[in-house]
C-alpha cells in the first residue's frame, strides 16, 4: 500500500492564492454584469442585482444572431480543420521524409506572424470573391489560422502510438485504412478530441478577423463585445453582460468535455 504523502500547508495556501488571482477578473466581470452603469463606474461591491444590462444587450444587438454565427463558424472551422489536419498529421507521423520536421517547424512559424500582416491580402481576396461579411469567409480563415497547431498536436498524438502494435497489425496483412480505422483512431481519439476542443475555443474567441471581415450579418460574439467600446467611453455593465453571455456557452462546454481534454493532454497514457 502506497504511503500518502502530506501536502505542505504553504503549497495549499500558495495554490489557492494563484487560483484567486487568476479567477478574480472573471469574478469581477460576473458581478459587474448585474450592476447598473452608475454602480459599475463607482465600483460598488454591495449592490442590488439587476438583469437590465442583459436585456439591453439582447435588445440592442440581437445576441442570438451573434451567438448563432459564433456557433456556426466555430463548429465549421473545427470540423473542417480536423478533416484536413488528421490525414496531414497521419502522413507526417507514419510516412516521414527528410523534410517532415522542417515542414512542421515552418507551419508553426506562421503562427508567429502577426495577423495584421495578412489582413490586406486576406481582405482583398475575400472582397474579390464576394465573401466579405459572410460566415464562409470566417470558417476558412479560422481553419487556416488554427491548422498549424492542430497538425502539430495530432502529429504528437500519432507518434505516441506503440510501434509494436502497428508492426503486429501490419504482419496480419491489414491495409493502411484498416490500420488507421481499427488501431490508430481508437488509440488517438483523446488527442483528436482535445485538438478539436482547442480549435473550437480559439475560433470562438477569435475577434481580429471577425471585426475586419464582417459587419452586421456575420458578426460573432467577439465582435459584439468590441462594439461596447466607443469614443465616449466604455459601457462597463453592458460590456460585462455581453462578455458573460459570450463566454458562458464555452465554459459550460469545456466543463462537460474536460475528461476528453485531460485525455488529450496525456497522449502517452494510451500505451
Amino acid at each position: 500500500m502506497m504511503k500518502k504523502v502530506p501536502f505542505p500547508l504553504w503549497r495549499t495556501v500558495f495554490s489557492w492564492g494563484i487560483a484567486l488571482f487568476l479567477f478574480f477578473p472573471l469574478f469581477w466581470v460576473g458581478i459587474t454584469a448585474f450592476k447598473t452603469e452608475g454602480q459599475a463606474i463607482a465600483g460598488h461591491l454591495f449592490f442590488s442585482p439587476t438583469l437590465a444590462s442583459f436585456a439591453e444587450v439582447q435588445e440592442r444587438s440581437n445576441y442570438l444572431l451573434f451567438a448563432k454565427n459564433s456557433l456556426i463558424t466555430s463548429l465549421g472551422s473545427t470540423i473542417l480543420g480536423i478533416l484536413i489536419a488528421v490525414p496531414a498529421a497521419y502522413s507526417m507521423a507514419f510516412f516521414p521524409t527528410k523534410k517532415t520536421r522542417d515542414i512542421l517547424l515552418w507551419m508553426l512559424s506562421t503562427k508567429m506572424m502577426p495577423a495584421v500582416g495578412a489582413l490586406v491580402p486576406v481582405y482583398v481576396m475575400a472582397q474579390t470573391v464576394g465573401m466579405l461579411d459572410s460566415l464562409t469567409a470566417l470558417v476558412i480563415v479560422f481553419t487556416l489560422s488554427n491548422l498549424p497547431i492542430m497538425v502539430w498536436m495530432l502529429f504528437s498524438a500519432f507518434k505516441e502510438v506503440p510501434k509494436d502494435i502497428l508492426e503486429a497489425v501490419r504482419l496480419d496483412g491489414a491495409t493502411v485504412w484498416e490500420e488507421f480505422q481499427h488501431v490508430i483512431l481508437p488509440l488517438t481519439m483523446g488527442g483528436i478530441a482535445s485538438t478539436g476542443l482547442l480549435c473550437l475555443v480559439l475560433s470562438w474567441n477569435e475577434a481580429f478577423w471577425a471585426l475586419n471581415l464582417t459587419s452586421a450579418n456575420a458578426g460573432t460574439l467577439a465582435s459584439l463585445i468590441a462594439s461596447y467600446s466607443s469614443p465616449e467611453g466604455l459601457f462597463w455593465a453592458k460590456l460585462s453582460a455581453a462578455s458573460l453571455m459570450a463566454i458562458g456557452p464555452i465554459i459550460v462546454f469545456g466543463w462537460f468535455s474536460q475528461k476528453q481534454l485531460v485525455q488529450g493532454l496525456t497522449f502517452g497514457a494510451v500505451k
